[in-house]
């Protein structure tokens, strides 16, 4: 009796889910009409964590880089561009952009200024490209900001690119007085 009962309870120790036939990718299966056993990816897909939409995620349009960016940029989206720049960009770039950071001071590669002209005249997407994809001793930080922080700090780094080069005919009348008030 005893014996029938060990045995009846063991039938379910059985790896079935592991035996089962499968197809291995890359490899010819006659299952499908085509003979491949690797289906192709459905029109549409959105890989898992991104974003859908051509223009905001890479930040191109039909292959070309976008030059400016896809929203509208108000106070809230410059603040949490300052609040993810002085965390991840900052440290290397310095809180100003001239790339003159902490870690540079104590040794680390020069970061590239965003105040250089090739970066004052580089598109919106390429700098969404190189803080997904990394860009020298510059790692991706695509894990610690989603799309639409990057975008964000985009946002405040043009803010910080138009800072440095406004003229002071072009600020309102009140700015000017304080400027002019400093001695």
């Amino acid at each position: 009796m005893l014996m029938l009962l060990a045995g009846g309870t063991t039938t379910g120790c059985r790896q079935q889910m592991a035996d089962q036939p499968h197809a291995r990718p890359l490899e010819p299966s006659g299952f499908f009409d085509d003979g491949m056993a690797s289906r192709p990816v459905p029109p549409g897909t959105v890989p898992r964590g991104e974003e859908p939409g051509e223009l905001l995620h890479p930040g191109k349009i039909a292959g070309k880089s976008a030059e400016q960016l896809p929203f509208a940029v108000t106070r809230e989206v410059l603040a949490r561009g300052q609040e993810r720049y002085e965390i991840y960009c900052a440290p290397c770039h310095d809180r100003l952009g001239t790339g003159q950071g902490m870690v540079v001071r104590r040794g680390f590669p020069r970061a590239h200024s965003f105040h250089d002209p090739r970066l004052l005249e580089a598109p919106a997407s390429h700098f969404f490209e190189v803080m997904t994809r990394g860009f020298g001793a510059m790692p991706s930080y695509a894990e610690a900001l989603p799309p639409a922080d990057r975008r964000a700090v985009i946002a405040y780094i043009r803010a910080l690119q138009l800072s440095r080069n406004v003229r002071l005919a072009d600020l309102p009348p009140e700015d000017q007085e304080k400027l002019r008030s400093i001695k």
